[in-house]
Parts: structure tokens; C-alpha cells; sequence
């Protein structure tokens, strides 16, 4: 049985899941240092949107409109990052998170669901979705899911 090294087991992930890890760690940091619940919301608020702008403008656009859904149609969601990419959760767990197609060089962006969403629809269940437009019909389905995850 051959041994793998600390390096080795680094090699197997990419440089983007390498750096989506040590987003993750400085995200657990920072929570870790926020004060009042207020003051945490809003700087987490402000962190989401930060993120937002820093993406390309195929990646931007869906996310501002994921963003906008949430907060208007699941205002309890408190918006926050999660591995750098804006992400929604009730207490300390993530409902849903966006995913931007060019974080992980993929062909499209993703708009996915953790199990605290409990979109349980018998013995099997989508829980990420490939987006590449919003077009009224998607933004019906997003609103579902939504709906269902929050409710």
C-alpha cells in the first residue's frame, strides 16, 4: 500500500479548491471575531455584495439577481460568504449558495441547496441547479425553491 505525503494529498486538489478552502478558514475567522449581531449582518451583508462585484460579468449578473430574490422573497435568509461565494442561511446554517461558473472554471454557474433546505421530495431530490440565465420562468422556479427551503 503505498503512503501519501502531506504534498501528495494537497496535489489532488485544484488551485481553485485550494483557494476556496483557505477562503473558508478566513470566513470561520472572521465570524469568529464579529461582535453584535447587527454589526455582524451587515458587515456580512456588505461582504456577500463585495464578492458579488469582484466577479466577471456573466457570473456578476446572476448572482446580483439570485441576491436580489433572496432578499426580497426570503428576508429571514441573512446573507453571508461561504468558500468566497455569497451564500444564504438561517442561524449558523447554509440553506442555499450561488456559485459562480468561472470560481472553479466550470461551464456554467450553479445555484445549489444544502439539507438544512429539506427540498426532500421522496427517496431522490435535485439540490444544485446549472444556471446560466434568469430568465421569468427560472426566477418562478428559483422563488419555489426558496419558498420551500425558507419555509
Amino acid at each position: 500500500m503505498a503512503r501519501t505525503t502531506t504534498t501528495d494529498a494537497t496535489e489532488g486538489f485544484t488551485a481553485q479548491e485550494r483557494a476556496a478552502m483557505k477562503e473558508r478558514a478566513a470566513e470561520v475567522r472572521a465570524q469568529a471575531r464579529r461582535g453584535g449581531k447587527a454589526a455582524k449582518a451587515a458587515e456580512q451583508e456588505a461582504e456577500v455584495l463585495a464578492k458579488i462585484a469582484e466577479m466577471p460579468d456573466a457570473d456578476r449578473v446572476l448572482a446580483e439577481r439570485v441576491h436580489a430574490l433572496v432578499r426580497t422573497h426570503a428576508p429571514e435568509l441573512a446573507p453571508r460568504t461561504w468558500y468566497g461565494m455569497p451564500a444564504y442561511a438561517r442561524g449558523d446554517k447554509v440553506l442555499c449558495f450561488f456559485q459562480g461558473a468561472d470560481k472553479f472554471t466550470a461551464r456554467y454557474a450553479t445555484l445549489g441547496f444544502n439539507d438544512a433546505a429539506t427540498l426532500d421530495d421522496g427517496p431522490m431530490w435535485p439540490t444544485a441547479f446549472a444556471l446560466t440565465q434568469i430568465t421569468p420562468a427560472v426566477e418562478e422556479r428559483i422563488l419555489d425553491l426558496l419558498r420551500r427551503a425558507a419555509g
